[in-house]
């Protein structure tokens, strides 16, 4: 048996529900240093590392499919739980801000029309929620497999909005969210060049 091969079977073998578990606990461990006085800036800190981990999920759900064409490993079944991980953190970045750090919902309103990169954050959170909201089994095959690929595609401007707002919200040149973007869009192109091929076949 080759290495991928091995990989392969491992990884049909493998549950899902560990990565489940391991958001959980990344989550309440952040939480807890939050609370407990670790970081100088808790609230800051805390929003910060939820949106990070945020686009590392998404980010990592978009490897998928390149891992697929490329390496021969096929790794598709954890994609839906990657989105699922990510959409968890944004939901738990947009929390923190509007409830621990904005406080105000009048305030949140105001900040999403006069503040750029609060608003292209917004928006890519907005164009996950279709995401999430369609990916049990029942909803996937009512919509059929046509309209749910369409469906989920939305999740290209999502993480370049995501990307966008890193890199917006960040003060002065600084690697990580460059690193995110540049990424992002190597990963995109990727997915790009077996759609081409699978075409002119």
């Amino acid at each position: 048996m080759s290495v991928k091969d091995g990989i392969n079977a491992a990884a049909r073998k493998f549950p899902t529900w560990p990565l489940y578990l391991a958001a959980l606990a990344y989550a309440g461990w952040q939480f807890w240093l939050g609370l407990s006085g670790a970081w100088v800036e808790p609230i800051n800190t805390l929003e910060r590392q939820y949106g990070e981990a945020a686009l590392t999920m998404l980010i990592a759900s978009l490897t998928i499919t390149p891992i697929r064409e490329y390496l021969r490993i096929n790794l598709i079944k954890f994609r839906r739980a990657l989105g699922l991980i990510a959409f968890f953190f944004v939901v738990a970045h947009f929390l923190v801000w509007a409830l621990l750090d904005v406080q105000s919902l009048s305030r949140v309103w105001a900040d999403i029309v006069k503040r750029p990169y609060v608003t292209v954050g917004m928006v890519g959170f907005v164009l996950l929620i279709p995401l999430a909201a369609t990916s049990a089994n029942r909803i996937i095959r009512k919509m059929g497999p046509i309209l749910w690929r369409r469906v989920h595609k939305l999740v290209y401007p999502a993480v370049l909005l995501a990307c966008l707002h890193y890199l917006w919200l960040a003060r002065g040149f600084q690697i990580e969210p460059i690193a995110y973007f540049v990424v992002t869009i190597g990963l995109l192109v990727l997915r790009l060049k077996p759609v081409k091929r699978r075409v002119a076949a």
